[in-house]
């Protein structure tokens, strides 16, 4: 076996599992799942019904690569959001279909770290779990960089040691950020694009939330729109990845796409053609129906705001928590220990939400995920206000 396995760390979800164990909730009051970053949503009526119109394509075998016109769609739609200059996302170089974004990630830092030389992958800290066991596996060593509110949930690369850099192959980032949602502003992604030219490393940007935002007129810059803005048309160094799953409430469409530096995305070609992932062509045409719609899109992120806006002055009766910048996360401090918050919370409310600590790495004897839960407002409109009136009761029956 491959020894790198035994680095692993259980998955936050194992570890909540393992925490509730033995709790038996009320059994009069229903359970409400705040827990897992599973879009309730419906999926659009008209890509279910472009699955169902195709499912003669389960007769064909896919490309690796993926059709033409799937490649098309996911280039007039980045280069129409991130304000790109036509013609500058060339389909056939910048981008590849993938099954969403879990897997591409993983494969991405398989398919570019070599291990034959210190090599470190860098990542924010709260981080997406597969960041950093896509590191482990590929022989890197992952660091992170704390993100609190000191610094407004951002890293801050000022402060990272030159050391770091020089060993740096992948620096991670994801904004909105999970589980914060904070969102990086474009000077920010100046600096980092000017270190990953210093040290020659891959900015690989997960933006997979960057369609979930308050006003429709702010939406989040993404790393692609900063390159355009700093006249980078090659987009060298940087990667992005987007998913259906968050944006069109389609997680089981497994539906995304990496684009960026030409050249990564040949090499990265070139390893999904041995990895075998490539994605059903019934899935490729239900994704260019996604991809070529906004309306859905926008109904999606008027849920969303309605649900903020209602559970937010609810939860601040006892709690200190804000509006996130995007995506639909809220990440409160905790009047208790995060772990006790969420069992008893779970045992006493059958309310249901995440430890911040199981998201996080202790470093220097710093976990900043302690004290916080993450609460995903993906539930119907009804019980997310339910679940915040719960919480209220619950925190007034268990503080002074």
């Amino acid at each position: 076996m491959n020894p790198n396995l035994t680095k692993l760390h259980p998955y936050p979800f194992e570890k909540l599992a393992k925490l509730k164990a033995g709790i038996e909730p009320p059994a009069d009051i229903a359970p409400i799942s705040l827990g897992i970053g599973e879009p309730k949503h419906p999926s659009p009526e008209f890509v279910k019904q472009v699955v169902a119109d195709s499912l003669d394509k389960l007769a064909n075998y896919p490309t690796t690569k993926g059709t033409d016109e799937l490649r098309q769609a996911i280039s007039e739609w980045a280069t129409a959001r991130f304000q790109l200059p036509e013609g500058s996302l060339d389909p056939a170089q910048h981008v590849v279909p993938v099954n969403g974004t879990r897997e591409a990630i993983f494969s991405l830092v398989q398919a570019v770290v070599d291990s034959g030389r210190p090599a470190t992958v860098v990542s924010p800290n709260p981080f997406y779990q597969i960041y950093e066991g896509a590191a482990l596996l590929a022989g890197a060593t992952p660091v992170y960089l704390p993100c609190d509110g000191s610094n407004g949930f951002i890293p801050d690369f000022d402060a990272v040691p030159e050391s770091v850099w020089h060993e740096c192959q992948v620096l991670f980032l994801c904004s909105p950020g999970n589980p914060s949602g904070a969102v990086i502003p474009r000077d920010t992604l100046i600096k980092v694009i000017e270190l990953a030219d210093r040290y020659d490393f891959i900015v690989a940007s997960d933006e997979c939330y960057s369609e979930l935002y308050p006003d429709e007129a702010q939406p989040p810059e993404g790393l692609l729109q900063t390159c355009a803005a700093m006249g980078r048309q090659g987009f060298a160094r940087c990667i992005v990845f987007h998913s259906l799953s968050k944006r069109s409430n389609l997680p089981g469409l497994r539906s995304g796409f990496v684009a960026g530096d030409a050249k990564v995305i040949e090499d990265y070609l070139k390893y999904r053609t041995y990895h075998g992932c490539a994605m059903p062509i019934q899935n490729q045409l239900a994704s260019i129906a996604a991809w070529r719609d906004e309306d859905h899109v926008r109904e999606n992120r008027a849920a969303y705001r309605a649900k903020f806006e209602a559970v937010v002055p609810i939860l601040r009766e006892v709690m200190d928590v804000e509006f996130p910048d995007a995506g639909f996360y809220l990440w409160p401090t905790t009047p208790m220990d995060d772990e006790t918050f969420a069992r008893d919370l779970s045992a006493q409310q059958n309310v249901h939400v995440l430890p911040g600590r199981y998201l996080s790495r202790t470093v220097d004897g710093v976990n900043p995920g302690e004290n916080r839960v993450r609460m995903a407002l993906v539930a119907p409109l009804e019980e997310c206000v339910e679940a915040a009136h719960r919480i209220v009761e619950f925190v007034k029956a268990n503080t002074p």
